[in-house]
Formats: structure tokens, C-alpha cells, sequence
């Protein structure tokens, strides 16, 4: 970085995800922003192994199964046997998950207004496919972990 006066992208970054986890709340989301984001994993890449779902989210185990309790909980997602293997539980979201997730992107949308506001639409779009191509080798899972629907 040539002028270190100037934060460099991942403190920005930062910066900028600590104000969306303050503003999207619970009342806004109608959820909490981790279930936000587990509902999201589950709808975009899921059915996954409980353990695939942990490493696409950068959680441990410990606390996977803890958003997986709580999104059961609220009846937003189920585990079930992986038939193939016993020990392995798959992880799917569940019609009132998605529910209450297109809910939740509603309340997020708003929280994106007023953080980019600033911002128009195209340059929102930049900032979205830059983001996602920075995440591109982080946001999949491991290709044996993914499961189809079919499955």
C-alpha cells in the first residue's frame, strides 16, 4: 500500500461489516444476523453436511451446532441422517426458513441503504462482484460435502 495514511480494503472491510452487524438487528432481520447468514448457506448451497456447512461459514463445529440448534429451534432448518453415512448429519433449510429468510432480506435491504447509501446502483453492482470474486475460493464447499436435492 503506497500511502499509509489511507486504511488499506480489509480494514475497511471491517469497518464496514461492524456497521451492518450493528444495524441489521434482530428487529430488523426478525432474526439474528448469524441466522441470516446459516439460512442464507443452507438456501444457496445446501443440502450440506453439517461439517461442510461449518468450513462455508468459517465456524467450528462447537458453534455450528449451536445456529443449527437455535435455526431448529425456530424451525427454519432440520438435520437428518446423511443415509450413506450414519455418523454424518445433512442440513437443509426448511420451507418456513425460507419464509422467514425472504422476510430478513427485506429488513437487509434496508440496512444496505442506509450503509451504501452513498453508493448508486452501479456501483453497488461493482462492489458485489468484486466481493464475490474476492470470495469466489472461500464461498463453495468442498464439492464431495455438497449435496443435491436429489440426494
Amino acid at each position: 500500500m503506497s500511502d499509509t495514511s489511507s486504511p488499506g480494503a480489509i480494514v475497511l472491510l471491517t469497518r464496514l461489516s461492524r456497521l451492518v452487524y450493528r444495524s441489521a438487528t434482530g428487529d430488523v432481520l426478525g432474526m439474528r444476523m448469524k441466522q441470516f447468514m446459516t439460512l442464507n448457506q443452507l438456501r444457496d448451497h445446501g443440502p450440506l453436511t453439517q461439517q461442510a456447512l461449518s468450513e462455508v461459514m468459517c465456524v467450528d463445529a462447537n458453534t455450528c451446532v449451536l445456529l443449527l440448534n437455535e435455526a431448529e429451534a425456530a424451525g427454519h432448518a432440520r438435520r437428518v441422517r446423511d443415509p450413506r453415512d450414519r455418523r454424518r448429519h445433512i442440513v437443509e433449510i426448511t420451507d418456513e426458513g425460507r419464509t422467514a429468510l425472504k422476510r430478513a432480506e427485506r429488513g437487509m435491504e434496508s440496512v444496505e441503504d442506509e450503509i451504501l447509501g452513498e453508493l448508486d446502483a452501479a456501483d453497488r453492482a461493482t462492489l458485489r462482484t468484486l466481493l464475490a470474486r474476492a470470495l469466489e475460493d472461500e464461498d463453495v464447499a468442498p464439492r464431495d460435502e455438497v449435496l443435491t436435492q436429489a440426494s
